[in-house]
């Protein structure tokens, strides 16, 4: 090349890139589709411009599509780690009749653009360190302990970890060949598939049926001794839990995630409406957004996120019937009255914590968020 030839521009990486803010650039790019199961795929992103991912292993993003018309949103768990920060993924298993993991599959494509906020949420070992980890999962609830182990395999963390992931047949099992390579190649971590049918590996000579508590004992001896991490469809959680406290296991020591979105009970929603009925005639209140620095108007008997969208602010949310915890934000002042759906802990809400899917105000309201 001679100096009169034009020199092609930076590379991506000549630069340092700064942190990935979904409230000011929302738009992720898919640079790659992996087909992970029959019915598996995931999804690799970068940002727009280079930008760096920072998050907690176990977190999820807020997507955001249009179908027929209609915009959606849905949480998703990273299930990449956070050692590789230039791209992110998710991985979505197919549900008949889901509209959203159906349209991803057969759309999402190379190159593809999608909005996405995030990352959000507290299931992660980083805020539980421990000396020993049990992971259970079931089905597609294995992607935030895939990115925790991820984490730690990659960092060399000294950890005692054990992986059991139950699904439905072998050729079902999410990551099987990646956590099979984990396995060899750490002393510390170790990984057992529990399949309830062997399906078409007539040769399968891991355990057959569900996750019984002495099945659990037999693969994890010391389960006492664990921080224990749980997702999975919520049959599956209840299941683990019934199994945990008749092993008297510390419950404390038991974190679990779900995306769950079952609708609020009529008589849930009628405690709502009655509790705000004599708020009705108040007029409006105000609602105060710290970060965004946007003040909204209000109805007493509106809830909060109704009144952001019809306002144009872009806030994270997914099942908006305070199951999910996605809207969870910090209440600075004011009061509110709310009934959720098991989307956030007492303990938070004694620390100010509340749902904006499912709050109405009862006076001003100021919102870190």
């Amino acid at each position: 090349m001679t100096d009169t030839q034009e020199r092609p521009g930076p590379a991506l990486w000549d630069a340092v890139p700064g942190k990935w803010n979904s409230d000011e650039d929302d738009t992720l790019i898919c640079t790659h589709v992996r087909q992970e199961t029959h019915d598996v795929k995931s999804f690799l992103f970068r940002s727009t411009s280079p930008k760096l991912f920072r998050f907690r292993p176990g977190q999820f993003i807020t997507i955001e599509v249009e179908i027929g018309g209609e915009t959606i949103n849905r949480c998703y768990t990273i299930s990449s780690p956070p050692t590789r920060p230039d791209t992110l993924s998710i991985t979505v298993k197919r549900v008949p009749g889901g509209k959203v993991s159906n349209w991803l599959h057969e759309n999402l494509k190379l190159g593809s653009a999608i909005k996405a906020l995030g990352p959000s949420g507290e299931f992660s070992f980083t805020l539980h360190p421990a000396r020993k980890y049990l992971f259970l999962s079931g089905g597609s609830g294995v992607t935030p302990l895939m990115s925790m182990s991820r984490t730690l395999y990659e960092l060399g963390e000294d950890r005692d970890v054990v992986f059991v992931h139950s699904a439905r047949t072998p050729r079902d099992i999410i990551f099987r060949n990646e956590l099979t390579m984990m396995t060899h190649g750490s002393e510390r971590f170790r990984t057992a598939f529990v399949c309830e049918q062997r399906g078409e590996h007539r040769d399968w000579s891991a355990p057959t049926g569900y996750l019984t508590l002495p099945l659990l004992k037999s693969i994890v001896p010391d389960l006492a001794e664990r921080e224990i991490f749980c997702c999975g469809p919520e049959a599956y959680m209840t299941n683990v839990r019934s199994m945990l406290k008749d092993a008297g296991f510390d419950i404390a020591h038991y974190h679990e995630e779900s995306f769950s979105f079952e609708r609020l009970s009529p008589e849930e929603k009628a405690e709502v409406e009655e509790a705000l009925a004599a708020d009705a005639a108040s007029g409006g209140f105000k609602i105060e957004f710290t970060k965004s620095g946007r003040t909204i108007d209000c109805r007493p008997d509106q809830f909060i996120l109704d009144a952001a969208k019809a306002a144009g602010l872009r806030l994270p949310f997914s099942c908006s019937k305070g199951v999910c915890g996605t809207c969870k934000s910090k209440k600075l002042s004011g009061q509110v009255v709310m009934t959720h759906g098991g989307g956030i802990r007492q303990r938070e809400i004694d620390a100010g914590m509340i749902l904006i899917c499912c709050s109405k105000p009862l006076s001003d309201v100021v919102v870190e968020k």
